[in-house]
């Protein structure tokens, strides 16, 4: 008897309480390029349009993580989901009761929405998800994963930027061995590359991080934008070994700033997009300033191999200076 007294009440809650038809996306989907997730709630068939008589309250696996009572103007958030907020607070009225996270809080999992306007109720659930797609190898942004650079884009570049430091510090010790080097001008060449070495690993310790952030950004930037040392360096080595400088060694100088200036242009296109496409422009300018690198190493290194016999031009000065003065001490 009393079960059928308790159906009875249960079934005058329901008919006193109107159900709201709230409608969303049942899987929404967030990849490396998302720097925020929007949660889609919206609802229907609002009858007051009133936000002082409107509750809204999401939900993580059961956890209240954000909720506004329009009435009180008041905002309940869970420290972890600190970010959520409204999509448009103005448009609740109109039933759009999305939830806007920082990628970094929207954690995957089920999230709910419950939105109740004076006696009238409703709630839709939904399933946060990365990103499902597998292949990465297409050139447009949806075959790109979403991804700012994808895990061989992040290899070459920071290979390229290793294999630049180690042909400038061979070619360093090159000349080091072949040629007698002014303390002042030692110093500063070492100087420069040991900064320009510690600086690019820490942009590369950066940027190897996965996914479309500050940290990512400032790190590509440390690991391109610095290589401008390169270029002076190469000169003062070249300055070194040469009196009068070859048109060979000028060549090979502005191939290396050629190969800077494009590095940095393809920085500045891969920065502000997300999935980039111009990733190519990055690493060929890097590939044309190892190119230049290498070919520079191995023409010091001939040419030092040709006059490995012959005193360096300003030897050939110094020598006959010195016997002159040792006559007239005698």
């Amino acid at each position: 008897m009393w079960l059928l007294a308790v159906s009875v009440l249960v079934g005058a809650l329901r008919a006193g309480s109107a159900q709201l038809s709230l409608v969303g996306t049942g899987v929404i989907e967030k990849n490396d390029c998302n720097e925020t997730v929007v949660l889609p709630c919206y609802v229907t068939n609002l009858k007051e349009n009133n936000e002082n008589l409107m509750l809204v309250t999401w939900k993580k696996q059961g956890d209240i993580i954000f909720s506004y009572h329009g009435g009180k103007k008041e905002f309940n958030i869970n420290p972890s989901f600190s970010s959520a907020r409204l999509l448009s607070q103005p448009d609740l009225i109109k039933g759009v009761a999305s939830l806007v996270l920082s990628s970094a809080q929207a954690t995957v999992g089920n999230y709910s929405c419950e939105v109740i306007e004076s006696n009238s109720v409703g709630e839709i659930k939904m399933e946060l998800r990365n990103s499902s797609v597998v292949s990465c190898s297409g050139e447009t942004p949806e075959e790109r994963c979403g991804s700012w650079f994808l895990l061989v884009e992040r290899a070459v570049i920071i290979s390229l930027m290793s294999l630049l430091v180690v042909l400038c510090a061979a070619q360093l010790s090159v000349i080091g061995l072949k040629y007698e080097i002014e303390s002042q001008r030692k110093v500063c060449s070492i100087v420069a590359l040991v900064i320009f070495a510690v600086v690019a690993g820490v942009g590369a310790a950066l940027f190897v991080q996965d996914g479309y952030t500050v940290q990512s950004q400032a790190g590509l930037g440390l690991t391109v934008i610095p290589a401008v040392i390169l270029v002076p360096l190469q000169y003062v080595m070249f300055v070194i070994v040469f009196d009068s400088l070859p048109q060979a060694t000028l060549a090979l100088i502005g191939l290396k700033l050629l190969g800077y200036i494009i590095a940095v242009v393809g920085f500045a296109l891969c920065v502000p997009a997300c999935p980039q496409l111009h990733g190519s422009v990055l690493i060929a300018g890097l590939a044309i300033m190892a190119i230049a690198s290498l070919l520079s190493l191995a023409y010091v290194f001939i040419m030092g191999s040709r006059m490995k016999d012959h005193p360096h031009p300003g030897k050939a000065v110094e020598e006959p200076l010195n016997d002159a003065k040792g006559v007239m001490l005698e």
